[in-house]
């Protein structure tokens, strides 16, 4: 991800790492790891004024096997998603969460739909015709954000030296930006660890489909 920053001299890498604590999971449970964790940092005070504009881009949240191609994405606010469907079958694309609201409709193999994220937000990104898909959009208002990798470690490069709110959401914690946890933190223009930290989430449960009703259960399927 590229930055724009006004002195390069002074930006830095910002490390964290986060533990994952899963209520109510089996111990064998694929849940268990401390993955899809995002981590952001907003200027405060003085330092606000001195943020590089967001870069917005051009993303892709792909349809393969039954399944969204990456399960969590997190763009910049501004950003256009492509949603190409891969599978030889139909799928139908929606969110129903305030970070970005859609409904692509039907649409068949080999073409692509796109949504523009233009607000801070998290949403959750399911298929009409297929319970088990799912995915997770985040937007944020700031170029400064990281993922969590199964280790539990988050990098952010090219930090300007400053003041910030830390900001850290995982999947199964809220469906809100608002709700996640904000600790003040101050970067020096050398190499910073903000330390390890721990993240409470709750298995996902089911979810309706686009018209707030159950799924209907049906023999195998063939698309």
């Amino acid at each position: 991800m590229a930055i724009a920053c006004v002195n390069r001299a002074q930006a830095t890498e910002v490390t964290a790492h986060v533990e994952v604590k899963v209520t109510g999971a089996n111990k064998g449970s694929a849940l268990h790891g401390n993955q899809d964790v995002v981590l952001w940092l907003t200027p405060a005070g003085d330092t606000a004024a001195n943020m590089p504009a967001l870069k917005q881009g051009h993303y892709e949240l792909s349809q393969k096997n039954k399944e969204f191609h990456p399960h969590l994405l997190v763009v910049p606010v501004g950003s256009i998603v492509d949603f190409p469907n891969q599978d030889p079958f139909f799928h139908n694309v929606f969110s129903l969460f305030n970070g970005r609201r859609f409904d692509l409709g039907l649409y068949e193999s080999g073409t692509s739909r796109s949504v523009h994220f233009d607000r801070a937000g998290v949403s959750f990104i399911f298929c009409n015709i297929h319970p088990e898909m799912s995915a997770v959009v985040v937007s944020l208002p700031t170029p400064y954000f990281a993922t969590s990798t199964p280790e539990g470690l988050l990098i952010i490069h090219g930090v300007e030296a400053g003041s910030y709110d830390m900001h850290l959401w995982a999947i199964g914690s809220s469906d809100k930006l608002s709700a996640a946890p904000v600790h003040r933190t101050s970067i020096t223009g050398d190499n910073v660890d903000l330390g390890t930290f721990t993240v409470e989430t709750t298995p996902p449960g089911s979810h309706k489909n686009k018209f707030g009703e159950d799924y209907e259960i049906q023999g195998p399927q063939q698309y």
